[in-house]
């Protein structure tokens, strides 16, 4: 869904490209940085941090990263 007129977003647009890329990757950054913390703060505090990082991935990440192998390289670097 996108309910925001055409001439709303192309100076939305404007103003973000008027930025220099080292500007739009600090805000890219702190956009991920407060969906991280929005998804931790909806988990249970009680979870294993296995288990806090395969929800974070999942719900970050969904059905773009293997999560079942992303969890088994965790659980391999923690025993060596």
């Amino acid at each position: 869904m996108n309910d925001t007129p055409p001439n709303i977003a192309a100076i939305v647009r404007e103003r973000l490209l008027s930025r220099s890329g080292a500007e739009r990757v600090v805000m890219g950054s702190r956009m991920f940085d407060v969906a991280r913390t929005i998804a931790l703060a909806s988990f249970p505090s009680d979870l294993s941090e296995i288990e806090t990082k395969r929800r974070l991935c999942e719900r970050l990440y969904g059905n773009e990263v293997d999560v079942e192998a992303y969890i088994e390289h965790l659980i391999r670097l923690k025993t060596h």
